[in-house]
Parts: structure tokens; sequence; C-alpha cells
């Protein structure tokens, strides 16, 4: 009964996490007169993210939600409202400032969920999975937000990470755990940061091209570190062994 009704609650965060999303929702569009692809696109994303989420947590059986998971989900909720300002914004300009205010929200708090598993103990790999999957899906749609100014190449980088779940469909190694690395979450931090930079426009068209050349630039060096460092080991696994190793397994 206990594990029954402490799953209940659990799911039940979700379903307060979606009602959240479309309270929002409504707060945007009564302030700004949103048009029907943002709230259609805002209302997708909080249907799409209470379904995966509910499944996940499903699968993954746990008993509490956790304080971490309900930063991240109020991070999601952020995001939800700058993916409808965004899909609002290709039929009518959103305000630069609710626009900004909305991501940075989202930005600061991503640092926020990480410390607060670690003091409470409650580190899971679905809490760090979420906490990943909203950190890119934010850096998509500030992509596509970017492009709609500078040219879809800009959509490089928020597809980047999506390219490389593909690959790893086809190439399994893709998929091998990395080791830990500070330049790798200083350049996935850094995106959003140079992104809403640029979006935000308030520096010469130039400037802000330059921010997100530097932006893509890092990116791809850092994919491709670590590609070529799974590559590598992926090599040195498949290789035969040795003379030596083989007479000692022989031996064995």
């Amino acid at each position: 009964m206990n594990n029954s009704y402490d799953a209940r609650l659990v799911q039940q965060e979700t379903a307060v996490g979606a009602g959240v999303q479309v309270l929002v929702l409504a707060l945007i569009g009564t302030a700004i007169g949103m048009g029907p692809a943002g709230w259609l696109t805002g209302l997708a994303f909080a249907t799409a993210t209470w379904a995966v989420l509910s499944r996940a947590l499903h699968r993954s059986r746990l008993r509490s939600f956790g304080a971490a998971n309900r930063v991240t989900l109020g991070r999601a909720v952020l995001v939800g409202g700058v993916t409808a300002l965004v899909a609002d914004s290709f039929q009518d300009s959103p305000p630069v400032s609710l626009f900004v205010g909305l991501t940075a929200v989202a930005l600061i708090l991503d640092g926020v969920d990480g410390k607060v598993a670690r003091r409470t103990g409650t580190s899971t790999p679905l809490g760090a999975r979420f906490d990943m999957e909203v950190d890119a899906f934010l850096i998509l749609v500030l992509s596509v937000y970017v492009s709609m100014a500078m040219g879809p190449w800009v959509l490089l980088i928020g597809g980047m990470r999506y390219a490389f779940v593909a690959a790893a469909r086809v190439r399994p190694w893709l998929t091998a755990p990395l080791p830990p690395s500070t330049a790798r979450k200083t350049v996935a931090a850094l995106q959003g940061v140079l992104l809403l930079t640029a979006g935000a426009a308030l520096l010469p068209h130039a400037v802000n091209v330059g921010v997100v050349v530097l932006a893509l630039g890092l990116l791809v060096w850092s994919f491709g570190r670590d590609v070529l460092w799974l590559w590598r080991t992926s090599r040195v696994e498949a290789a035969p062994a040795g003379p030596e190793v083989r007479r000692e397994l022989v031996a064995g």
C-alpha cells in the first residue's frame, strides 16, 4: 500500500507541473495577447513533458519526486513559456524583456537543481537525465529564435546534441559513458548564455554574430573531443589481445 501511495504522490507532482505550465501560458497570453501558434506550442510542450516524465517516473519506481526534480520541473515550466514565446514570434515579436527574463531565470536555476540534489542526497539517474533534456531543449529553442535573425546555420547549435543521440543508434560505441569533464560542463552552460546574449539583440549585429559563432565553435570542439575519445576507447576495447595476454588467458 505504501509503494502504491508514494507512486500516486509522485505522479501527482507531474500533474501539478502541467497545471502550472498552463497557468504560466495563460499569464503570458493575457500579458502579450499570444496567438494560436504560441498557445498550441506551449500546450503541446506541457502535454509532452507530463507524458514523458510520468512514464519515466513509473519505470524508475521512485518513491519520492525530490526537491531537485521540483526545481528542474520549475525550469521546464519556464522553458515551456520561452517555447511558446518563440513560436509566437513567427507571427509577432514578443517583448524582449519577457523573453530575456524567462530565459535568464531558467538558466540561473540550471545550477540550482544539481546543488539541491547533492545536498539532500537525492541524486538519481532520472534526475540527471531530466535536467539534461530540459537544458538541451532550451538550447534548441534559443537557436531557433536566433536563427530567425541570423540564418539556419544557428540551428546547428540546437541540433547537435540530437544528432549525436541519433548517431548513437547507428554507432553503439557512442553510448559509452564519458569521463567527467569541467570543460564539457562549461561549454554546455555557455551555450544558453551566449544564445540569450545574441537573442536579446542589445549588441550590434556583427557582435551578436561573433557571439553565436563562438558558441558554435566551442560546441563543435567539445563534441569533437568527446567523439574522438569514444572512438579511441572503442578501438582499444575491440583490439585483440596481444601474445602475452593470450598466453596468460590460456594458462589461467
